[in-house]
């Protein structure tokens, strides 16, 4: 039996009479890296906004260990310390130093103790080769130092599942490889994770299956072998034909 921890069923977002989101089903299985490709206003990055209760569904369910989930306050951040987020533009506290951003939600949304906020966040800055920067203030950060500090302060809260917006859509090109490197290898360690990406390349090599968004709805999904190279709808494939034309 599938080992679901995330379903989504009949999800609609809508702001005013803008139609974001129709009818969305979907569903993450623990281990399973799920990459989102599509079209810039596609809808990929609202549903995970409403995964991670950013934004509330218009109509629809979200289910986490097979309970709704509440988008009542007092629910949010004990929902926030399992379903983690790293967002394109770092969200960095520009007033702390790398150290202190890790260990804040550690200390202020789990209630650990300052010693074992301590220890995890810099385990984790070791994890992500940023460990000689916890002194550091994020504004004295490359982009790509940032966005791995933004992942260490998300393994600080020992996540079940990790949501990546876009993680490196802010960077400069040479700094992408370094943020999707620690990705890897947190594919490879069984995180679980659902990544809203353009890295065509990456999503084909890290997932284990792809899912294609078009105008608000899911065209297609899919283990990445079978959507990249055998798509079932014309839209994928016009949408990944200049994928394939590079490659």
């Amino acid at each position: 039996m599938a080992d679901e921890i995330l379903n989504v069923e009949h999800l609609g977002k809508s702001f005013g009479t803008h139609e974001v989101l129709k009818d969305i089903h979907f569903s993450v299985e623990r281990g399973e890296v799920i990459s989102i490709i599509g079209s810039s206003g596609s809808g990929k990055s609202t549903l995970l906004r409403c995964i991670n209760m950013l934004e509330e569904p218009s109509s629809g369910t979200i289910y986490f260990e097979g309970k709704p989930i509440s988008y009542a306050p007092k629910d949010r951040s004990a929902f926030r310390a399992r379903v983690g987020m790293v967002f394109q533009s770092f969200n960095l506290f520009n007033n702390m130093t790398v150290l202190k951003n890790c260990m804040v939600g550690v200390e202020v949304v789990k209630h650990g103790s300052k010693a074992e906020a301590e220890q995890l966040a810099k385990k984790y800055l070791r994890q992500v080769g940023m460990y000689a920067y916890q002194n550091a203030r994020p504004s004295q950060l490359s982009g790509g130092q940032k966005q791995r500090v933004a992942i260490a302060r998300a393994l600080c809260m020992k996540p079940d599942v990790i949501l990546f917006d876009e993680p490196t859509s802010a960077l400069d090109p040479e700094m992408v490889g370094e943020v999707l490197a620690v990705i890897k290898e947190l594919a490879e360690a069984g995180m679980t994770m659902v990544i809203v990406t353009h890295e065509m390349l990456f999503a084909r090599d890290i997932s284990t299956r792809v899912v294609f968004m078009d105008k608000g709805v899911i065209v297609e999904e899919g283990p990445p072998e079978q959507l990249f190279n055998n798509p079932k709808h014309q839209r994928t494939a016009e949408f990944l034909s200049r994928y394939r034309q590079g490659e």
